[in-house]
């Protein structure tokens, strides 16, 4: 006869013939900060994840943006770790080398910013081919044009893009300008790049531009660099506020990537609005 208070995964093991199972606990999670125990009221306060998915007003992992693979990789090192520096491992892996031996017996506090880096992590490891869906999700919430969503147009900008995100999500920060011209252009940037000669070389750059075959990165790079010197003007007269235009930051991956990227037509109608803007 069993007795009411037996713990209910025993007698889930008794029911399905699993003989004599054996059982271990496990160190718990600890808050970030502070003492005492993980919480859903700490995730709430800290604004990450505890669920494994949505429940009731608490977000998920999976609807968070992580990968699963990331989320079994940071749960595993929580109170675990293989005896050496390695962090990344996938689950067969981990099948391969958990041992209980190496499970710590105190808690495990817990790191917000971690599992993001797991993410991350994870993100980099994943083929661009597989990313280019939860993109186009992205893309189509933010009303991009079918026309801007063609596959290789999307690849070329995750490979700029990738290595500085921690989710997909990321994704559209990093990369809007490839889609949208910009609708304002950094103040504090503008402020101490955008001189009053500034509209005469940005002029006098686009001419040079709309004049250039070959629009290919390494051509433009070594062009517009070769007229720089040539009119004796100083990179920083021309590269930020050129990345202004184009971007409305000084932020992106390599500027001559981006206008490769957008085409020619784009990069002058940007220079044109920036000088008419700004």
């Amino acid at each position: 006869e069993w007795l009411p208070s037996l713990a209910l995964h025993y007698l889930l093991y008794d029911a399905f013939g699993w003989d004599k199972p054996q059982f271990a606990h496990l160190p718990l999670i600890l808050k970030p900060i502070g003492k005492g125990k993980l919480s859903k009221r700490d995730g709430d306060k800290g604004g990450f994840p505890v669920f494994p998915l949505s429940w009731k007003d608490s977000i998920g992992y999976r609807e968070a943006g992580y990968f699963p693979e990331a989320v079994n990789n940071f749960l595993a090192m929580l109170g675990w770790n293989p005896g050496d520096e390695k962090e990344l491992f996938s689950l067969d892996e981990l099948c391969e080398v958990f041992s209980l031996e190496k499970v710590n017996k105190s808690g495990a506090r817990f790191d917000p910013e971690k599992t993001k880096w797991f993410n991350q992590q994870w993100l980099q490891r994943t083929n661009d081919d597989e990313l280019l869906n939860p993109f186009k999700e992205v893309l189509i919430s933010k009303q991009v044009p079918p026309s801007l969503t063609e596959t290789q147009y999307l690849l070329r900008i995750i490979r700029m893009i990738k290595e500085r995100a921690n989710f997909v999500f990321d994704f559209w920060d990093l990369s809007h300008y490839f889609f949208f011209p910009p609708k304002e252009y950094n103040t504090k940037a503008a402020k101490k790049h955008w001189k009053e000669n500034t509209p005469q070389i940005i002029n006098n750059l686009a001419t040079l531009i709309e004049n250039i075959e070959d629009f290919s990165s390494p051509i433009l790079e070594e062009t517009v660099k070769t007229w720089i010197a040539e009119n004796e003007l100083s990179f920083g007269k021309v590269m930020p506020p050129f990345r202004l235009a184009i971007v409305g930051d000084l932020k992106g991956p390599h500027l001559f990537d981006i206008i490769e990227a957008i085409g020619k037509k784009e990069t002058l109608t940007r220079l044109s609005a920036a000088i008419r803007a700004l």
